[in-house]
């Protein structure tokens, strides 16, 4: 009895209500018409209740999203199947699928009749300018009567996850200058074989293919030899993200750490698709190590990540000089996304750079964005960075990365062709004085073997 009276809606619980109190009027007036009208009043809702919550109903629900995982501000479609699986045809039908409103309105439906094995298909788009991970469904189905009197609500347990990733910028093809360093499997070169001076043989080994043999440098050393057709180059690389709460500015989508993990995807996916092992490394310490499905995981993590409450880079940096430094000195690509940083914390970055190693450092200055010049303390940093070898561009936001990411790179080729330049016009012109000294020394000499010729 109490679910039949909790499935009248409001329209039945007022004809509930109207013909009890017909009924009272009637028996206080004594008028028997009245009584009548009440009871048939009365009875509608409860009647209507009784039937739909008798209903024998199954029904089978699937979804489908297209696709799971997006960018910010794009659509997806999710397309549902109903399905009555039952031998009786259905009624009214209304049916919800339940959608967090970051997503977009409820998904609502009315369907009027399902005939028995038959199904309906159903379709409505959702889209999303916060990243994160959504639950989409459960879908509830409230069965009604004709008129509108009773709801039953019957809820499936079927649920799907939206990835809703940060925004990506594409950038310009290419690798950044000497990022084909490191200790990470990566690409492999095929070696040229057009002839004996091209071909690196080395000792054979179990299972080598003996067609691969080469006789010549057999006979020479005086054991089994082989050709080596392929040198795997080995090319690792690290991407940092400054995600402490402290340094970021602004709020929503436009903030600097909205700005700044859209960087930290854009540039992670490019230099994974290059061909680099990456990982990715936050001020909290390593998040995630390189593997088969970096990409993917990566955006999965960039979807969720959030503020961290660090007041300092120490766990990071940590955590990134050990990545860095798994190889030769001076190996590994360290590309690093921030914020805000102070002098101190500029000079902790700096010397994460070893040897000749490539690191690339990107200040995300959202108050840039307004055409204002950079702040005073991110022009600090970014010369201390420079200081120590450090390629430094300052964007107001993510979608200045790729002009910038490109001009970048080539001013750092420029920088190195010129030294090389420099270095060898010193040496030209050393040398054409070390011959004029030489020759002068010949000319002496001459002359002391020649008294002759000077008379």
């Amino acid at each position: 009895m109490k679910r039949t009276i909790a499935a009248l809606t409001t329209r039945g619980r007022s004809f509930a209500a109207a013909g009890v109190t017909a009924i009272l009027c009637a028996f206080v007036l004594g008028e028997r018409d009245l009584l009548r009208a009440g009871l048939l009043v009365l009875a509608l809702p409860l009647l209507s209740a009784i039937t739909v919550s008798r209903t024998r109903y199954r029904l089978a629900c699937a979804r489908r999203l297209e696709p799971s995982r997006l960018p910010v501000g794009h659509e997806a479609r999710v397309d549902l199947r109903l399905e009555n699986v039952s031998r009786l045809p259905t009624g009214l039908l209304l049916v919800e699928d339940r959608v967090p409103y970051a997503l977009g309105a409820q998904a609502r439906f009315v369907l009027d009749r399902i005939e028995p094995h038959g199904a309906r298909e159903l379709s409505y788009r959702v889209r999303s300018d916060v990243r994160g991970r959504y639950r989409v469904g459960p879908l509830s189905v409230r069965l009604a009567d004709p008129f509108g009197l009773v709801e039953l609500d019957r809820s499936f347990s079927l649920s799907d996850t939206l990835t809703v990733t940060p925004a990506l910028v594409p950038l310009p093809r290419g690798r950044v200058s000497g990022a084909w360093t490191g200790s990470g499997e990566s690409r492999a070169r095929t070696m040229s074989s057009t002839g004996d001076d091209d071909i690196a043989p080395r000792e054979y080994r179990q299972g080598d293919d003996l067609r691969r043999v080469h006789w010549r440098s057999t006979a020479r050393y005086g054991e089994l030899m082989v050709r080596r057709e392929e040198q795997h180059w080995q090319s690792s690389g690290s991407v940092f993200l400054d995600t402490r709460r402290r340094v970021h500015r602004g709020e929503g989508p436009a903030s600097s750490f909205e700005q700044a993990v859209s960087v930290t995807a854009s540039i992670g996916i490019w230099l994974s698709q290059e061909g680099l092992g990456l990982r990715l490394v936050t001020d909290t310490g390593e998040t995630l190590s390189p593997s088969s499905v970096f990409d993917s995981a990566l955006l999965d993590v960039l979807a969720t990540v959030r503020t961290s409450d660090a007041r300092s880079l120490t766990a990071g940096l940590t955590a990134l000089r050990a990545a860095s430094g798994s190889g030769r000195e001076g190996d590994g690509l360290v590309v690093g996304v921030f914020a805000a940083l102070d002098a101190a914390e500029a000079r902790s970055v700096a010397m994460v750079r070893r040897g000749n190693s490539t690191c690339v450092a990107v200040l995300v200055d959202v108050t840039a964005q307004q055409g204002a010049p950079p702040d005073p303390s991110t022009r600090t940093a970014a010369d201390i960075l420079r200081a120590a070898g450090w390629r430094v561009v300052i964007i107001p936001s993510a979608g200045a990365l790729a002009s910038v990411w490109a001009t970048a790179d080539q001013a750092a080729e420029n920088a190195g062709l010129n030294a090389v330049r420099h270095r060898v016009t010193g040496r030209g012109r050393h040398g054409r004085e070390d011959g004029a000294t030489r020759n002068g020394s010949r000319a002496r000499h001459h002359t002391r073997h020649h008294p002759g010729d000077e008379a």
